[in-house]
């Protein structure tokens, strides 16, 4: 039995990276975005991986379109079923809170915490129809708990990703399908690209491990969550940081 996993916003930066290295792990996998984008469409043209490998516009944080996605998506599963989701799909704005658009604070929590739970809620409906175990994995940040001036959107998106993840273990733990989070650090992505060098050495300096965590750092910790090896794992936030948090 050939395991499919669901990535969200796998277009770009960490999502990519995570589709990649489930892809050469095996998985077939069903990502969506709401654009395509060059790696999209290299590995929907790969001879190697296009086989395993779907994927679907979606406006992740509308509850239609999240639908339609997850629809598709476990239709192509098929036979095989669903076995993992892996709730990425996240934007950033900074501002100080007192001048942030209201506008900006829904747009981020629609997308990083609205969309995550729409998309757990149809992911647990079809593992507990299925009757077997599985994993859903949440790219939460350490700005969740540990908060950033000029992030307090975000944060708070973050943070509410991390108590679903809690209250989501508890509700499917007695089905053998395990909820956690993995909460990086900075990330050398494409979110990062947008802090000034003197903040990148800031952050680097502050950071016991003296670097900036990289997708592999988190694509590690996902292969164990999805493992088999991980069966006793859940209802855990996971810090990827390099030990800035401690």
């Amino acid at each position: 039995m050939q395991r499919h996993v669901i990535v969200t916003g796998g277009s770009k930066g960490l999502g990519a990276g995570l589709v990649a290295g489930l892809l050469q792990d095996g998985y077939a996998v069903s990502t969506c975005s709401r654009s395509s984008s060059e790696f999209i469409e290299r590995m929907r043209g790969s001879a190697t991986f296009g086989a395993r490998f779907h994927w679907s516009a979606c406006d992740i944080g509308d509850a239609d379109d999240v639908e339609r996605f997850m629809s598709g998506a476990l239709e192509i599963a098929g036979a095989d079923g669903l076995y993992g989701v892996i709730n990425n799909a996240a934007i950033a704005r900074a501002g100080v809170l007192a001048s942030f658009p209201n506008v900006e604070s829904e747009r981020i929590l629609r997308v990083n915490l609205l969309g995550a739970i729409q998309v757990a809620r149809s992911a647990s409906a079809a593992l507990l129809r299925q009757e077997r175990s599985g994993r859903l994995i949440n790219i939460s940040s350490i700005i969740g708990s540990r908060g950033y001036s000029g992030l307090a959107a975000y944060s708070a998106s973050k943070a509410g990703l991390d108590g679903l993840t809690r209250a989501l273990a508890r509700e499917l733990g007695s089905r053998q399908i395990t909820v956690n989070s993995v909460s990086p650090g900075y990330l050398a992505t494409e979110m990062s690209a947008t802090l000034s060098d003197a903040q990148l050495v800031q952050i680097t300096n502050r950071t016991p491990m003296g670097r900036l965590a990289t997708t592999d750092d988190v694509l590690a910790v996902v292969r164990f969550l999805l493992s088999d090896a991980a069966g006793m794992v859940t209802g855990q936030v996971i810090q990827v940081d390099g030990g800035i948090s401690c």
